[in-house]
């Protein structure tokens, strides 16, 4: 998503956040512990990548909460469930909340007959235990890391993969109408 440019500003911007507190904490006697602090800020082994993704996770999440509550849709509370399996999956991170905007208005008109369908997945046959599980589903098997339907989601664009979800010969502009929400989403004040 981000070029390694954009990333090693993210951290350097960060760690200055992290080394001013701890330099004036130091000059005033507070002495922290470095050590904590730096754990804290990576639970990766790859710091500067871990810290980034968290920042980003959070403020994609937020903006997916908030375009929820501003509609009064029932999935507000679910946008880091939406980016940290869309990060797991390499999907845009507001792919799958963008398909529940469009499949049920974000879980207000969710299929009736099964429960915690709001994603279209399956046509409304398909029981989840929970919203967590749905997200976790669809976002894996669109991802292209459910065996059995990776051949047709492994390696696909956005568009494509909306496309094969759900196709133009079904409901014409079915990928632009998500496309659309996601930038919405993408762009939205918080």
């Amino acid at each position: 998503m981000y070029s390694k440019k954009q990333k090693g500003f993210i951290q350097n911007t960060l760690h200055s956040f992290v080394a001013l507190p701890l330099l004036v904490s130091s000059i005033a006697g507070i002495n922290p512990n470095v050590a904590e602090v730096t754990n804290s800020l990576s639970s990766s082994s790859i710091m500067g990548e871990e810290i980034s993704s968290d920042l980003l996770v959070s403020d994609e999440a937020k903006k997916i909460d908030a375009y929820f509550k501003d509609r009064n849709m029932p999935l507000e509370g679910y946008g880091e469930v939406f980016v940290r399996e869309a990060r797991k999956n390499n999907l845009d991170p507001f792919l799958v909340a963008a398909i529940s905007v469009r499949e049920s208005t974000g879980g207000r008109h969710a299929c009736k007959s099964v429960t915690h369908s709001f994603l279209g997945w399956g046509s409304c046959k398909i029981n989840f235990n929970s919203p967590e599980e749905a997200i976790e589903i669809v976002s894996w098997n669109l991802g292209g890391n459910n065996p059995k339907t990776s051949s047709y989601y492994t390696g696909k664009s956005t568009k494509a993969i909306l496309q094969t979800y759900n196709p133009p010969s079904i409901v014409a502009e079915y990928a632009y109408e998500v496309m659309d929400i996601m930038d919405i989403m993408r762009t939205y004040e918080i």
